[in-house]
């Protein structure tokens, strides 16, 4: 019962071991299903569940029924065109990272978001290339097709190398949308959990170095080959740095220059977000001048400058994947499905928490997966979601995917009709715009005070994902960084955190012992917590933790008690040793042996519990012994190991633990089990591990009933601190005295209270 008393409360209820608790309150033995029951659910089929597979599968029957037509048309034709155009400009800008010709990334802007309108589940993101998974992509290209070294740079040499590139981007992105799509239907998509927000801060940011690095072959005009290795970038930069006297000046300038104007105005777009009605279409105005002035001025014949040149109109007929490629870009396949994944489904979850809508990982996986597999078929390349994209179409009011819709047809229009416009846009501009996206991902070096000031695990996580993928590339990078990730939580829970605590203002809360000057420690009584789940790599570690918290090696105190009751009964055999009302008395000089064989474990007797059976009298460790026999004072009755921390306990920590804990009850010292997690006492009892010596009585609800417990089991029996005084009808209230012994407060709450 709670009986409320100001801001204060007092509790009267019994003391409780788990087995007299569960006993008391009827305990439900509930069936936990096995796999196998789990299995026969999943394939199980009814026509409710059939309804619930085909409403997840197709999300786009669930909401578009109950689209607002008159409300939201409007801002989705908007958000949609506005939407439109940045996905032109981006597509053909991230083409150049994935070194095809620039059409194919109209390609890539196309076709993932008319299948992501069908089956994804977020309504404001926009489907469509992404600058580092363009990268990852065009790394395989390079890596598969590389730069023509005979340098025969002929149009039919050029334009079969472009062929084989294609192909290769395609094969490589037409994999990843398998992979994505057999994720999503084995239920993967908690994969994203394994990628920290830290990792991927670091991993997006080395890509921005990469996509910044890859890019001044454009702006430069340069021939610089492509390096997809470890330590790749720093022969990039030094091939760049080697060739900068021959960089064509009309590129340069026009590069920078298109830099400084996208960085001011998206500076003056976020400034002033809250003012403008939309964001000012910088790229599109950008885009848009460059080309009438290259084509006006004719900077390709008098600057040699590099153009986008024709561009492809309408589609090619949907391709097989080439099994030769896919065979040598399985690695690669993974690393970008994952990647691309993870980023889509970051944004995605921020939008959803934002307008408060639910969104479906493993659905997601299924979408992106299909959308690429259709991409790669009419050779786009990967695709997930470009952030400034998603906030456009966000910010300009899109309501649903009808957005993507309509920018998916400002795509189309530029496929069949109106790409010739671009064909005298310079590389070098698509290269800039494409940089100009760059700002918020390279704005995240700030986030390395911040996680070093938060969490230093974090912040070495991020520094280790953002060099391993700047120094071994993006996807050899991305292994090592997940690698490092798992490691630190390896080492975290292989070293956890272990405390001794103590009692705190005399009530039913535990703390740590050192953080708080106002604390009683029961005379006798340790109590010792493990702040991780127990297992296999940690065990050791929490054992040398509890011994040193008890101040010695209950191994070695056992086999010296073991050792002193052998010479016991071999001094009285001899007659060396007389029993006396004062206890034993030695009839001859003491002789010391050697300590060595206390550390053979060969020696199993030594191990066994002590037994004084045969002897006449019963030896008492706390007091002195005959000369030329010394064992370790053990000044400690209880122990009580608080598990309220442990979320689980694997089997070879089991072992350890029953050893260990043998140890302890062979010395007459108690031990109990504070806090345990629910299910933990009977899968020990599944494991055999109880017996004569470990027994589940040894299992309280929480520390302050351990310590109840062991206060009146003790003071009952030795002290005459204690006095109970039960009356009919009347409880007693036990209160914790720093004078080690309990304090009765008699009370006039009932015994049992209905609610």
């Amino acid at each position: 019962m709670v009986e409320p008393v100001g801001n204060h409360y007092v509790i009267a209820r019994p003391v409780y071991s788990e087995n007299a608790f569960n006993e008391e309150h009827e305990k439900l033995h509930r069936y936990h299903k096995t796999f196998w029951d789990h299995l026969k659910l999943y394939f199980s089929c009814s026509p409710q569940r059939a309804k619930k597979i085909a409403l997840r599968l197709f999300p786009v029957v669930s909401w578009l029924p109950a689209y607002r037509f008159r409300e939201w048309i409007l801002n989705d034709i908007i958000s949609g065109i506005n939407t439109g155009l940045v996905a032109v400009l981006q597509g053909l800008a991230f083409a150049l990272l994935v070194n095809v010709p620039p059409s194919y990334g109209l390609y890539a802007a196309f076709f993932p978001v008319l299948v992501y309108f069908i089956f994804g589940t977020s309504r404001h993101i926009s489907v469509g290339p992404f600058p580092v998974l363009s990268l990852m992509v065009g790394g395989v290209v390079t890596r598969l097709v590389p730069d023509d070294s005979t340098g025969n740079g002929n149009s039919t040499n050029t334009s079969a190398i472009n062929d084989e590139r294609v192909m290769v981007a395609a094969s490589v992105t037409f994999l990843s949308g398998v992979i994505q799509l057999l994720l999503g239907i084995f239920q993967f998509g908690f994969i994203v959990i394994y990628l920290s927000q830290s990792l991927i801060s670091g991993f997006t940011t080395a890509a921005a170095i990469h996509v910044l690095v890859s890019q001044l072959k454009f702006m430069f005009q340069l021939s610089v080959p492509g390096f997809n290795v470890p330590f790749g970038i720093i022969y990039t930069l030094e091939s760049v740095f080697s060739q900068i006297t021959e960089a064509n000046v009309a590129d340069l300038v026009t590069s920078l220059i298109v830099l400084l104007i996208v960085f001011v105005v998206k500076e003056m777009n976020d400034r002033y977000k809250e003012k403008l009605p939309a964001p000012i279409p910088i790229e599109l105005l950008v885009t848009i001048l460059a080309a009438l002035i290259s084509h006006f001025v004719n900077l390709e014949e008098k600057f040699d400058v590099a153009v986008v040149g024709k561009l492809e109109e309408g589609f090619h007929a949907p391709v097989a994947p080439d099994a030769g490629i896919l065979q040598n870009c399985i690695g690669d396949g993974i690393s970008i499905a994952i990647v691309g994944f993870a980023v889509a489904f970051s944004v995605a979850k921020v939008y959803s928490i934002k307008h408060d809508y639910p969104i479906d990982g493993n659905q997601e996986l299924i979408a992106f997966g299909l959308g690429n597999i259709v991409g790669g078929s009419f050779k786009g390349f990967a695709s997930s979601t470009a952030l400034s994209r998603s906030g456009v179409q966000e910010s300009t009011g899109g309501k649903t995917q009808i957005a993507g819709i309509i920018s998916s047809v400002i795509v189309l229009v530029v496929i069949l009709a109106i790409g010739f416009l671009l064909a005298p846009l310079q590389k070098s501009v698509l290269a800039s715009l494409a940089l100009g996206n760059l700002k918020g991902m390279l704005m995240q070096f700030k986030e390395i005070g911040i996680l070093w000031r938060k969490d230093k695990y974090d912040c070495v996580i991020w520094v280790v994902t953002f060099l391993s993928a700047i120094f071994l590339g993006l996807d050899i990078g991305l292994a090592a960084a997940v690698a490092f990730q798992l490691l630190t939580v390896v080492i975290r829970s292989q070293i956890p955190s272990c405390t001794v605590l103590a009692n705190v203002g005399r009530s039913n809360i535990y703390r740590n012992r050192k953080d708080y000057t106002d604390i009683y420690e029961p005379e006798g009584v340790k109590i010792f917590r493990c702040s991780s789940p127990i297992f296999f790599a940690n065990i050791e570690f929490f054992r040398e933790k509890l011994i040193t918290a008890v101040g010695f090696n209950p191994m070695r105190v056992l086999r010296k008690r073991n050792k002193a009751l052998r010479k016991i009964r071999k001094m009285l055999k001899k007659g060396e040793l007389q029993v006396t009302l004062k206890g034993l008395v030695c009839m001859a000089n003491p002789t010391y042996e050697s300590e060595e064989e206390l550390d053979n474990n060969k020696i199993e007797e030594l191990d066994q519990p002590t037994t004084m059976t045969d002897l006449p009298i019963q030896i008492n460790w706390s007091t002195d012994l005959p000369p030329g026999i010394s064992v370790p004072q053990v000044n400690i009755h209880s122990i009580i190991l608080d598990f309220s921390s442990v979320s689980f306990l694997d089997f070879s920590a089991m072992t350890v633990l029953r050893k260990t804990l043998k140890e302890f009850v062979r010395l007459d010292i108690d031990i109990y089990i504070a806090g345990a997690y629910e299910g933990l006492l009977d899968k020990l009892e599944r494991s055999a591990f109880f017996d004569e010596e470990i027994k589940p009585s040894m299992f309280f609800l929480t520390i302050h009933d351990a310590v109840l417990h062991i206060l009146l089991k003790k003071d009952i029996a030795n002290s005459p601190k204690l006095k109970l005084a039960e009356e009919k009808g009347r409880s007693s209230d036990y209160v914790i005295l720093p004078r080690n012994g309990l304090r009765n407060r008699e009370s006039t709450i009932p015994t049992e209270t209905k609610f």
